[in-house]
C-alpha cells in the first residue's frame, strides 16, 4: 500500500508517518501544491496512492483546495467514483463547515480533528475499507 501525509507542520508528519508507516510506504508533503503534484505523478507512474492524510489548514494551498483538485484530476481520468483515492481530513478545526466542505464539497472520505489518536486513526483508515 501507498499513503501520502500531507502536513506542514513538522511534529505532526512525524508522528502521522510513524503511526502509518508499518502499514503502508509514505510519501510526504508540506502544502496542498506539493500534495496534488505528488498525487498526479503518482497516477502517472501507475502507482497511485491508496490513501491520503492531508491537513486542513496548510500555507501556499489548503487542504481543502487541494482535496478539490485531486478529485477534478480523478474525474478528468475517468476515475471511477468507488476507485477514487481515500481521503481523510485531518485539522484542529472541528467547525460545521470544514465537515461540510470536506465531505461535500471536497468528496473526502473520512475527517478527523487533532489532537490525533493513534488507535482511532487506524480504526478509520480500516473504516474506509482499506486492510491494515
Amino acid at each position: 500500500m501507498r499513503f501520502l501525509i500531507v502536513e506542514d507542520d513538522f511534529t505532526s508528519r512525524l508522528m502521522l508517518q510513524r503511526i502509518v508507516t508499518p502499514y503502508a510506504q509514505c510519501d510526504l508533503a508540506v502544502n496542498g501544491d506539493e500534495a496534488v503534484q505528488a498525487f498526479k505523478l503518482a497516477h502517472e507512474e501507475g502507482h497511485p496512492y491508496d490513501l491520503i492524510l492531508m491537513d486542513i489548514m496548510m500555507p501556499v494551498k489548503d487542504g481543502q483546495q487541494a482535496l478539490l483538485e485531486i478529485r477534478e484530476y480523478e474525474r478528468s481520468q475517468n476515475i471511477n467514483p468507488k476507485d477514487e483515492t481515500r481521503v481523510i481530513m485531518l485539522t484542529a478545526l472541528g467547525d460545521p463547515k470544514n465537515v461540510v466542505d470536506a465531505y461535500y464539497k471536497g468528496g473526502a472520505s473520512s475527517y478527523l480533528v487533532k489532537p490525533i489518536d493513534k488507535g482511532l486513526l487506524l480504526e478509520v483508515i480500516r473504516n474506509t475499507g482499506l486492510k491494515i
